[in-house]
């Protein structure tokens, strides 16, 4: 038994994936572009993102981007897609204890790299991290990342959180899918392919 971990997040052409859904989303160190996907949004990315949502078992969030989608979903009705995320099963990881109000929501307690991989190694399914840049890098950094579902919208920020910082780990992919929205926003799967290959063009 092991679960599949998949990330599936918003980044813009130059790699920034901070606060996509709107103003107050993330202003942290003075963050100025808030809501730079809903421009976006159209029935190409419904068509994306329902299926992906459809094929999780489960939801791995760090605690920042934990706090910003409890204060969000269990207010939205269920027909209106409420239903789907709040009776997900969810998982937090932080490093200091935690009160859970979102239902269906465990807190993994303790180093992120450790209770991740002990999460992967007790359960089965898939487990979708959204968002949590933070997370993002310490999952990349210990390999736990078994696939890659990226929307990549056609913004240049120049400044923020990006999905591959300085110092990420190296890491080969393999593409396994592409199509493009009508609103420009390309979706790329890629899986994990090991350590980069190198080669001379000499």
């Amino acid at each position: 038994m092991a679960s599949k971990l998949v990330v599936g997040t918003f980044v813009t052409l130059d790699g920034i994936m901070q606060a996509p859904g709107g103003p107050g989303e993330d202003p942290s160190n003075g963050f100025p572009h808030e809501g730079w996907l809903p421009p976006h949004l159209d029935e190409g990315f419904g068509r994306i993102m329902g299926p992906l949502l459809d094929r999780a078992d489960a939801m791995l969030l760090g605690r920042k981007s934990y706090d910003i989608l409890a204060s969000h979903w269990p207010n939205v009705p269920d027909e209106e897609g409420g239903a789907q995320i709040n009776n997900m099963r969810k998982y937090v990881t932080t490093r200091s204890p935690m009160t859970a109000e979102w239902r269906n929501t465990e807190v993994l307690v303790g180093e992120a790299a450790q209770t991740v991989a002990d999460l992967k190694q007790r359960t089965d399914g898939v487990i979708l991290v959204q968002g949590s840049s933070d997370l993002l890098r310490t999952l990349q950094q210990a390999e736990l990342v078994d696939e890659y579902h990226l929307l990549v919208f056609p913004v240049v920020l120049g400044q923020g959180k990006r999905l591959f910082a300085e110092g990420a780990t190296p890491a080969g992919l393999k593409l396994t899918g592409s199509s493009t929205t009508d609103a420009g926003v390309v979706y790329v799967t890629y899986e994990w392919a090991g350590k980069p290959a190198y080669g001379s063009v000499a």
